[in-house]
């Protein structure tokens, strides 16, 4: 059981929802570790192991956030001002490790679904890689139609799978929440998996009890565990 939680943009819940789904898989009877590969500037790698049901050391940490960059800004940006270059085979490898500690994974993306990693790879090359099922969190705001649509299109044409989606009320004064939603809910291909209300401070539980987990659990679109052969896509 595994997903790949991407979101219209940043800021819009991905960690909250995560994590929510973190807890949805534990109250299912199953272990459970989140990943979040990239990280810039945030608490989110915080929130997702204490969502988790897995015993987490230093060695585990480094797997579960193999890159961490302290300012709050686009991934790639903080990588070559730290000098680094994200590895996508290392983290394809360090979810292989996961996998095996944990019978759910949940891994969370940095970002919007096509925000860049490095000069030549983004977090859509990141998704396709580990072969994931994707849950598509919507902020719910002025402008999320055209956000989520074209997320949907850029997920189909990297081949991937929509699992579901999520909407997650980030204005509580946002005009139409309805009838948006109700667009949302017939142009999205994929099912509805949750409405998450507005709330003052996330808290995972209260947003796990508004969620509901994909009908199709397995999360892998390709044969065999991703990180046991991640060569397999040719991303050098």
């Amino acid at each position: 059981m595994k997903l790949f939680v991407t979101g219209t943009d940043t800021n819009v819940g991905k960690t909250l929802v995560a994590s929510a789904l973190l807890h949805q898989c534990r109250a299912r009877g199953f272990s459970a570790i989140g990943m979040k590969p990239v990280a810039a500037g945030s608490g989110d790698v915080d929130a997702l192991i204490a969502a988790g049901s897995v015993a987490v050391n230093g060695k585990v940490r480094t797997l579960i956030n193999p890159y961490f960059f302290r300012e709050p800004i686009a991934p790639h940006i903080a990588a070559a001002e730290a000098g680094v270059s994200i590895d996508l085979h290392h983290i394809a490898a360090c979810f292989g490790q996961l996998s095996k500690l944990a019978e759910a994974v949940i891994v969370e993306g940095a970002g919007g679904f096509l925000v860049p990693l490095g000069t030549k790879h983004d977090s859509a090359d990141l998704a396709r890689l580990l072969g994931l099922q994707l849950v598509l969190v919507v902020g719910m705001r002025l402008g999320c139609i055209n956000h989520a649509l074209l997320t949907q299109e850029a997920i189909k044409s990297r081949g991937l799978t929509l699992a579901g989606w999520i909407a997650n009320r980030i204005d509580p004064d946002m005009d139409r929440f309805e009838e948006n939603l109700d667009a949302l809910k017939t142009r999205l291909s994929a099912p509805l998996l949750g409405v998450i209300p507005f709330l003052d401070r996330p808290d995972p539980v209260v947003a796990a009890a508004c969620l509901e987990l994909p009908a199709t659990l397995s999360g892998d679109t390709r044969p065999g565990v991703a990180g046991e052969n991640p060569t397999t896509l040719h991303i050098s």
